[in-house]
């Protein structure tokens, strides 16, 4: 694996990841006993905590990373050892002819 295609998946799982820890612990100002400021969305959160997240979002992403990168550079897994994938056979190339 190159760096550059380490760095690319490594990019993917954390942006998807991001989106999936936004919502932990989010409340709404109302949720939280304060009223909502003007000019904000009522829907909007009260405290984000975004470096929390960004954090545990940087921790799992590298997690998830390694596990990837064990499969993909030592083997772990190969299209063969999943079983609903179609078999195929390795296909030889003729001797060219000149």
């Amino acid at each position: 694996m190159s760096l550059a295609f380490g760095v690319a998946i490594y990019f993917v799982i954390w942006w998807v990841l991001l989106f999936a820890v936004l919502p932990w612990g989010v409340r709404t100002s109302e949720e939280a006993g304060e009223a909502s400021n003007p000019g904000f969305a009522d829907s909007a959160p009260h405290r984000p905590r975004l470096l929390l997240k960004i954090v545990a979002t940087t921790i799992v992403s590298g997690i998830v990373f390694a596990f990837i990168y064990a499969i993909m550079v030592h083997h772990i897994i190969r299209l063969d050892d999943i079983p609903f994938f179609p078999r195929y056979e390795r296909v030889q190339e003729a001797p060219h002819a000149n």
